[in-house]
């Protein structure tokens, strides 16, 4: 994207109007707007002061990759795999409500070391993974060699990514909590808005419980969702399922529990 689409993007995200940034910026609404529509483009010493505003960094407004690290480089900087490669449960769900009997199109949000990915991709669908985790990129693509299979592997930082093809299918486990609350409602549209008629959305998301503690791994970078809060962003599509558990979980070697909301979930219109 250029530097305008990221702009407004971001400025959207946030609830700015094309006025509210430009007051932010001591600038005039009329010069936000050309950088939004192509014609004009902001003057380099700007660049700092509108990525500090738009809580973003200069790199991503200029549409490179983050170069930022993912603390799961050390997690997954082993022989083996840290997930093992078991493929995720709702994998076969998906291959129950929407077989590969066509080229169906899946984006794996947030894909670590690619074993659902390369598990998708074995059953006949065209599939792209990403994550912010260069380790976990190159075991995934390992792994897809590995099994004679290929998956368009890329290095994204999900706060930043959004979808620009149609997909058929949208799948994410255990990332969601990455997205920082105020966004939420932006990035989900936007993979709305890129979900072919009759596709699925299969996407769990870790709930803030007060009888939980607080797990081993969780820093500023996460933030919990309510419980049912994902659900209500998708109330006009057509649920398959849609359940809340806790259960155990010893990642870090700590043993500790979560809560999870779950959903698949197809859109009608």
């Amino acid at each position: 994207m250029d530097i305008g689409t990221v702009i407004m993007n971001k400025r959207k995200a946030l609830g700015y109007t094309q006025q509210s940034l430009a007051d932010k910026l001591n600038i005039s609404f009329q010069a936000v707007s050309k950088w939004e529509n192509g014609t004009n483009y902001p003057e380099m010493d700007m660049l700092p002061i509108i990525a500090s505003v738009l809580d973003t960094s200069i790199d991503s407004l200029l549409g490179y990759k983050s170069f930022v690290h993912s603390d799961y480089d050390k997690r997954y900087d082993m022989k083996d795999y840290y997930w093992g490669i078991t493929p995720n449960s709702l994998c076969y769900e998906i291959i129950k409500l929407q077989p590969p009997v066509k080229p169906l199109k899946v984006l794996d949000i947030g894909c670590g070391e690619g074993k659902d990915a390369v598990f998708l991709a074995r059953n006949g669908y065209m599939v792209t993974a990403f994550d912010l985790s260069e380790t976990g990129i190159e075991k995934g693509k390992r792994l897809a060699e590995k099994c004679n299979t290929y998956v368009d592997f890329l290095k994204a930082d999900l706060t930043d990514f959004r979808a620009t093809e149609m997909y058929d299918i949208v799948f994410s486990s255990g990332v969601f909590h990455f997205i920082k609350p105020e966004i939420r409602k932006e990035l989900i549209s936007n993979l709305q808005e890129h979900t072919n008629k009759n596709g699925i959305h299969a996407i769990n998301v870790f709930i803030e419980k007060p009888f939980i503690e607080i797990p081993p791994d969780k820093d500023s970078n996460r933030f919990r969702w309510k419980s049912g809060e994902l659900f209500m962003y998708y109330s006009d599509w057509k649920f398959h399922k849609m359940e809340e558990i806790i259960f155990d979980c010893n990642s870090g070697g700590i043993p500790h529990k979560h809560c999870m909301d779950t959903m698949i979930i197809e859109r009608m219109q």
